[in-house]
This record gives structure tokens, C-alpha cells and sequence, in this order.
């Protein structure tokens, strides 16, 4: 398995050699400039990969355990943390198989950011990138959407509770970018694993002791900051959480740049100050939909029983499927599935498994589930609602009625 990444390694470096020689002048000036702009490293990525992944679900994530209850709830994010690494893993082996190809027939990326569609296009055709381009597109859009917004019966909670984990680690629309930023992009699949672990470790205790705190309080408040106390830990929280969905909304838009750029001719363009102001329409939609729909928690399980089931599982395990269904293909694969897995027999076995399982419970049940919730919260709260679970208005007690005195003392 070591010298089978080992020929990987040699095959897919092509450009990259370039790039890596560019990081290692030694003034301070270059490794300061390489630490802030030029970052490929194994780091630099699984920092990306982390930070995409963990987000406002710090707050959605008790919401969702009040759904589920807690043993399910611990569950489901061990169970699709699994499965999301898998796909990660899936989308991986595709980016570097579709890389290789086009390096062994001269194709130059030196200014150009290959993008999720563009692989499925040449590895499976336009159909499969028109697919992928719809799913990916729209899920960033909504993914936009929710980080702007982080400012039923118990079948329906459940299944929304589980798709909204669902979406938790649904931050593969960006995987690919993240790949070709790196200098060894087939060490990605290591540090998507290790990016899931460490998350992990933030979204299980913190879901867990904020549900155990609050309980079923939490079914009326999807977003965690609500119930919290008002104190100055509190806001320092509040501080770090709007930063921290500053940035991740730059990583969700990010994708969504390049195809705007791709479509109306700009990407390549060397002028930042024209490429940010082509950016400016890709923006004004977003900021709309979330003024629309500040529903926070019920539209993350909605995005992810729509779009996450097929842009994160479905179509990366069929594209895989597809992509080597040959023997030639399998043969002449970049890098062959891990023996301890059962070579191609388990990864094809694993790959419907997945297919079978989201579409019926993450997409079906799922689906079902969050859609009564999306519009329980339409007609609870209406569009473009000013304060989305804002405690109703305190009204003021009417004052007494007065009666006018009555004199009952009988004249004699």
C-alpha cells in the first residue's frame, strides 16, 4: 500500500513540482508570504477542511439532539461521519485520476482551479457534469445562504434531527479546490479523515452538554445562543461564531466564483479588482435568500436532504462506480481501493450501500421530514421575517376597570 502511494505520488505531481519549489526560498519575507498566500501544505488543508466542516452546526447540532434523543443522535454523527469520509475519500481518487489524465495529454491548470463538474465531465461525460453542476451549484448557494443567516409529529423531528447531521458533513463542495490548492493533492483523503476526527471532538461534547442541559427547550430554538445565559462568555462566543461564519462563508462562495468566472469568461483574467467586481451577482442573491428565509436549523435539514444526500453520497459513490465499471479501468487506475476493504469488490459494495441508504433515509424520509418542518416554519413566521424565534412581545396588562360608586345606604 506504501509504494502504491508512493507511484501515485510520482505520477500525479506533474505542476506541482513548480509550486513547491516556489515555497522554499528562505528570507523571511518569502516564508511570510508563503504562510499567509501560498498555502498547500497537508496544514493549510486540513485547517480548510475542519473549519468548512464545523461552521454554525455547533449550533444547530443540540437543536438536532433534541430531535433525535441522545444515543441516536451520537449515532448519526459517528455514522455519517463515516460515510462522509468515505466519499471524501471517493472524490479524492476521482480528482486525481481525472488530474493525471489530463497532465499525461499536456493540459497546463497553472491559472486555472479545476472544480468538481469539470471532473465528472472528463471522466464521465457532459451529462454527469450538468448534474453535478446543478447539485453542487445550488447547494453552495443555500450553503451561502445559511452561513449568513447564523445570526410536527416526533417521526417528522426525527428524521429532520438526522438530515441535519446529514449536512453536517456535507462540506465536500469545496473538496476539490481545496485538492488543487495543495501541493500533494493525494494525500487529501488521510486529511479529510483526520479533519473529521478532530470535529468530532468539538460537536459531540458540545451538543451533548448543551442538550442535557436545556432538553426539550431546544425543540423551539435552533439556534443554541437563545438558551445560553447572557453573560460575557456568552457574547465572546457570539464574537468568535460571526467570524468564524464570515469565513466560512468566503469557503462556500468560493466554488461559486470560480463557475460565474468560468461561464462569463473571467477566470483567468490577472486583474483581482475585475474579478471582484465580476463576483458582485453572485453575492446579491445570497444576501436575498437569507432575508427571505432566516429560518436557522429547519433550512440546514432541508439543504441536506436535498442537496446534500446527492451532491456529498449519491453522485460521488455512482460516479466512482461508473468511472471504473470496466476492467481496463480498474486495471489501469491511478490508485487501487485498500485491500483490507476488499479491493474493488468492497468499495463498489460500500459505494451502493451508500446510494441505497441516503437516497431512501436521507433523501426520502429526510426529504419528507424537513420539507413539513420548512413550511411549518413559513406559516409560522412568514417571509422575510424581522426576528425568526424571537420570544412574542410581552403585552401590558389593561388597567382595572373602574365602577363608579354606587351609594347603597337606604334614606330613612
Amino acid at each position: 500500500m506504501e509504494n502504491g502511494e508512493k507511484a501515485v505520488e510520482t505520477v500525479v505531481v506533474g505542476n506541482y513540482v513548480e509550486m513547491e519549489s516556489e515555497g522554499k526560498d528562505s528570507d523571511m519575507k518569502s516564508k511570510l508570504s508563503n504562510l499567509f498566500w501560498h498555502g498547500g501544505s497537508v496544514y493549510d488543508a486540513w485547517f480548510s477542511c475542519a473549519s468548512n466542516q464545523v461552521a454554525q452546526v455547533l449550533l444547530t447540532l443540540p437543536y438536532s439532539f433534541s430531535q433525535l434523543g441522545m444515543l441516536s443522535g451520537i449515532l448519526f454523527q459517528l455514522f455519517y461521519g463515516i460515510l462522509g469520509s468515505w466519499t471524501a475519500y471517493l472524490i479524492s481518487i476521482l480528482y486525481v485520476e481525472y488530474r493525471t489524465r489530463k497532465e499525461r495529454e499536456k493540459v497546463n491548470f497553472r491559472n486555472h482551479v479545476i472544480q468538481w463538474f469539470e471532473v465528472l465531465d472528463g471522466l464521465l461525460g457532459k451529462h454527469w457534469r450538468n448534474v453535478g453542476l446543478a447539485f453542487n451549484c445550488t447547494f453552495l448557494l443555500f450553503g451561502s445562504v445559511i452561513q449568513l443567516i447564523a445570526c410536527a409529529s416526533k417521526l417528522v423531528l426525527y428524521f429532520t434531527g438526522a438530515t441535519n447531521i446529514l449536512y453536517t458533513f456535507g462540506g465536500h463542495a469545496v473538496t476539490v479546490e481545496i485538492m488543487h490548492a495543495m501541493w500533494k493533492p493525494q494525500k487529501f483523503k488521510s486529511i479529510y479523515l483526520f479533519a473529521t476526527l478532530y470535529v468530532l471532538t468539538l460537536t459531540l461534547p458540545s451538543a451533548s452538554a448543551v442538550y442535557w442541559a436545556f432538553g426539550d427547550l431546544l425543540l423551539n430554538h435552533s439556534n443554541a445562543f437563545a438558551l445560553l445565559p447572557k453573560n460575557l462568555f456568552r457574547d465572546f462566543a457570539v464574537v468568535l461564531m460571526l467570524i468564524h461564519q464570515f469565513i466560512t462563508f468566503g469557503f462556500a462562495c468560493t466554488p461559486l466564483y470560480f463557475v460565474w468566472e468560468k461561464l462569463i469568461g473571467m477566470h483567468e483574467c490577472r486583474s483581482m479588482c475585475k474579478r471582484a467586481a465580476a463576483r458582485l451577482p453572485v453575492v446579491i442573491p445570497i444576501w436575498f435568500l437569507a432575508i427571505i428565509f432566516p429560518f436557522f436549523g429547519p433550512i440546514n435539514s432541508t439543504v441536506g436532504s436535498l442537496l446534500v444526500s446527492f451532491t456529498v453520497y449519491i453522485i460521488p459513490a455512482l460516479a466512482h462506480i461508473f468511472t471504473f465499471r470496466s476492467s481496463a479501468a480498474r486495471e489501469n487506475a491511478v490508485e487501487q481501493p485498500p485491500r483490507f476493504l476488499g479491493r474493488w469488490t468492497g468499495a463498489f459494495t460500500i459505494n451502493a450501500f451508500i446510494v441505497v441508504w441516503v437516497f431512501i433515509v436521507g433523501f426520502g424520509f429526510g426529504g419528507w421530514a424537513s420539507m413539513i418542518n420548512f413550511v411549518h416554519q413559513i406559516d409560522t413566521f412568514g417571509l422575510f421575517t424581522k426576528c425568526y424565534q424571537c420570544p412574542p412581545p410581552v403585552m401590558a396588562a389593561p388597567p382595572p376597570i373602574s365602577h363608579p360608586h354606587v351609594n347603597h345606604t337606604r334614606s330613612l
